[in-house]
Formats: C-alpha cells, sequence, structure tokens
C-alpha cells in the first residue's frame, strides 16, 4: 500500500490518500472503510437526465472526481476489486449530488479516505504500507563511456550514480573495462531486488558479460532492454515499456514459487504444516501460523456446500493476523498459484507441529 498524504480536517478526521497496490491491499481496505466515512477519487459514471420528456438511453459513462459518504463496503469475489457505495455529498458535477454512486477500486487506484481513524485501522494501514510487495529495482543505462544508475521509488526514479570517461582511442581515452568495474561496484552495493541493464547497441552485453564474470549474484538478477538512450530518458524507456513491472511480477512470482517448494517439502516430512480449510483454520485459532498462504480467487468467490469449504476464509486471515502470522496471496494465474490450488487453495507454515 502506497500512502501518498494526509491531511488533518475537522473535529478530528484526517484524510489519507492511499494507492492500493496488490490484492492483499484491498482487502486490508475493506477493515479500514465504514460506513459514514467520505471516500473520493476519479470514477465513471452515466448521467440521469432530469428532464422527463427526454429518455435516458444509458449512453456513454462520462469521467469524473465524486467524494461519497459511505454506506457499504465490499470486497468484490468475483473480481480483484473493492466496491464502495454511498451518496455523493460532492463531485465535478453538481447535478449529481444525492444520488447513490459505487466507486470500483482496483489495485494502482487512488482514493482519499477522510475519516476518524481507529487505532486498530491505522495499525492496519502501515502494516499494508510496510508490507508493500513491490520488489526494489535499479536501472542501470549504459553506452560507451556513459553509465547511469537509478533507484525505482514509489513517486519515481531517483539517480544514485552517474559514472562518465572518453572511451574509444586516442592519448586520453579510457579503457571501457573500467567503465564496467565501476558500474559493477554501484550495482554490487545496492540492496535491491532485480536490476534492468539498458542502453543502445551491444555495449549493454559486453557490460553483463563483464556483471556475470566478476559479480555472478548481480547478473543472475538482472534483465536487459535496448533503449534509444541512457540516463533520464534511458529510464523513461524503460519505464514506458513496463520493464520493471515485469521484472517485478517475475520477482514475485520466484518469492511464491520458494514458498511452494517450503510448502511441498514440510508435507513429504510430516513438519510444521497445515493445509486444507478445517486444519488452516484449527491452526490460525491456536495462533500456530507462521506464514498464510492462500489463492487470489478464494477471496473472490462464495464456496458452496457441495464438498467445498465450511469455514469463512476472512475470518481465518484476520485471525491469523491477530495472532502475529503473515499473509501471502497468491495470483491464481501461475504457476505457484496453481500449485496452492491443487492442495486446496489454502495452507499453512506453522511455528509448531500440531497434533
Amino acid at each position: 500500500m502506497r500512502i501518498k498524504s494526509r491531511e488533518r480536517t475537522e473535529a478530528g478526521r484526517e484524510r489519507v490518500t492511499v494507492v492500493p497496490e496488490t490484492l492483499d491491499d484491498l482487502w486490508h481496505l475493506t477493515y479500514v472503510i465504514e460506513p459514514g466515512d467520505r471516500v473520493s477519487g476519479d470514477t465513471t459514471r452515466r448521467i440521469q437526465r432530469n428532464d422527463e420528456d427526454l429518455r435516458d438511453t444509458g449512453g456513454e459513462r462520462e469521467p469524473m472526481w465524486v467524494a461519497i459518504e459511505v454506506t457499504d463496503v465490499e470486497f468484490a469475489k468475483f473480481a480483484n476489486r473493492l466496491r464502495v457505495g454511498g451518496e455523493i455529498v460532492d463531485c465535478s458535477r453538481e447535478d449529481q449530488l444525492g444520488f447513490h454512486h459505487t466507486l470500483n477500486v482496483e489495485e494502482h487506484t487512488e482514493l482519499d479516505v477522510e475519516k476518524v481513524w481507529k487505532p486498530d485501522q491505522e495499525e492496519r494501514l502501515a502494516e499494508a504500507e510496510s508490507a508493500t510487495e513491490n520488489p526494489d529495482v535499479a536501472i542501470a543505462t549504459v553506452e560507451e563511456g556513459e553509465a547511469h544508475v537509478h533507484t525505482v521509488a514509489q513517486y519515481g526514479t531517483e539517480s544514485r550514480a552517474t559514472i562518465t570517461g572518453t572511451t574509444g582511442k586516442g592519448d586520453y581515452a579510457r579503457p571501457r573495462e573500467e567503465l564496467f568495474v565501476e558500474l559493477t561496484d554501484v550495482l554490487r552495493r545496492m540492496d535491491v531486488d532485480a536490476y534492468v541493464l539498458a542502453g543502445p547497441g551491444f555495449t549493454k552485453q559486453d557490460a553483463l558479460d563483464y556483471i556475470r564474470d566478476k559479480a555472478p549474484e548481480v547478473a543472475e538478477k538482472t534483465t536487459t532492454v535496448d533503449t534509444s538512450a541512457v540516463g533520464d530518458r534511458g529510464v523513461h524507456e524503460v519505464l514506458k515499456r513496463g520493464a520493471v513491472e515485469e521484472v517485478q511480477e517475475e520477482t514475485r512470482i520466484a518469492e511464491e514459487a520458494d514458498l511452494i517448494d517450503e510448502l511441498t517439502e514440510r508435507i513429504a516430512t510430516g513438519a510444521k504444516v497445515a493445509y486444507g480449510s478445517e486444519a488452516v483454520a484449527e491452526a490460525a485459532e491456536f495462533g500456530a501460523i507462521e506464514e498464510l498462504l492462500i489463492v487470489d480467487e478464494r477471496l473472490r468467490r462464495e464456496r458452496s456446500d457441495e464438498g467445498e469449504w465450511d469455514v469463512d476464509v476472512d475470518d481465518v486471515v484476520r485471525t491469523t493476523e491477530q495472532k502475529g502470522g503473515d499473509v501471502t496471496v497468491f495470483s491464481s494465474e501461475f504457476d505457484p498459484g496453481r500449485q496452492l490450488s491443487n492442495l486446496g487453495g489454502i495452507a499453512a507454515l506453522l511455528r509448531y507441529r500440531l497434533e
């Protein structure tokens, strides 16, 4: 969860601008937003006509900004979204005041939440902010005689290093290997989860070959991208092509795969593990869960009574968090999530073995 800003309003209320980044964040907001809160954001709405002589045919939805006084909040179990409904109390179109509207909040939707914040809600928001799943990524852009290193921050990119010097022929030429040495040293010192190495021509591949030889631990976390420039322009190209999002997604999948490997190993040895809804619910009640693993679609859809779950998954998640356990929501679109689905869609790594 990204917290973009905080602002005190009247009567002890505070307006917090949030950007949910994962399905976990949307689920957290279900327990933060409540009736009576004021929630605002950009949306679309079909305009209702007041002219009795004109029939409302539906028409296209019109983009607008609205603020609503919340009456209901629902984590939609059929899609990756949070539905926040209420009466429009402020709007970029005054003729819409007083109508009911539902804000469909998805990942990366910016939202203002104004309310009197309770201690447990503040704590949940802080936990969601600190537990953001986006891996830290460094972008290195390189060409002959020049290299730049940026980190990807929540609100943009930050320059971390610039390495320059002439290369090629002549008395003042600098061996290109010196450039690679400095670049490798900078990347090796960075505390990030992944690297993107970008630039025009073949220099970036030569740099990667050097890094692979001198710092294999960096090379194994590095992806290359072709760009027409280096520096700020090169970074802009990398971001525009979605390369950072792809790297972050791959990194998250790798982390999920590690958890699945740990789970299957524990199942094979009978070690500290629980899987299946009833066993995991019991472990949650005992406070034994160290890490709860759950597939996202289990948070999105109801279960029938025919051989399906007879426990409330939201209660299991809430109990796990209340008793100090961590929760990881797996995407059902990728292999780790599919493997977890084959085990019933929910499992737990335990602090101690339950008899």
